[in-house]
């Protein structure tokens, strides 16, 4: 009996089997500041789960929460600038 598995999955092959494109990469490096923003503030929202949050992790989390709009902020202006055709061209 032959096994047709390994050969059918080089057929068959996803969208989801294949490495990201240039394109891909280059967005997801655009949108890391808001990434890594997000994350700190999943961070510190974490840390208060269990207990009742003190003065300074109130604090870490506004900052938190304003490194996570100054990143949206940024990356809509970056992207509205992206579209606006340069005058006198």
């Amino acid at each position: 009996m032959r096994y047709i598995v390994p050969v059918q999955a080089v057929v068959t092959a996803a969208d989801f089997d294949r490495e990201p494109t240039a394109a891909e990469l280059d967005a997801i490096d655009v949108e890391m500041p808001l990434i890594s923003a997000q994350v700190e503030l999943l961070d510190a929202r974490i840390m208060t789960l269990d207990r009742t949050p003190s003065e300074m992790d109130e604090q870490r989390i506004r900052r938190a929460r304003r490194r996570v709009l100054a990143a949206r902020r940024d990356l809509a202006n970056l992207s509205a600038t992206a579209f606006v055709p340069e005058v006198g061209a």
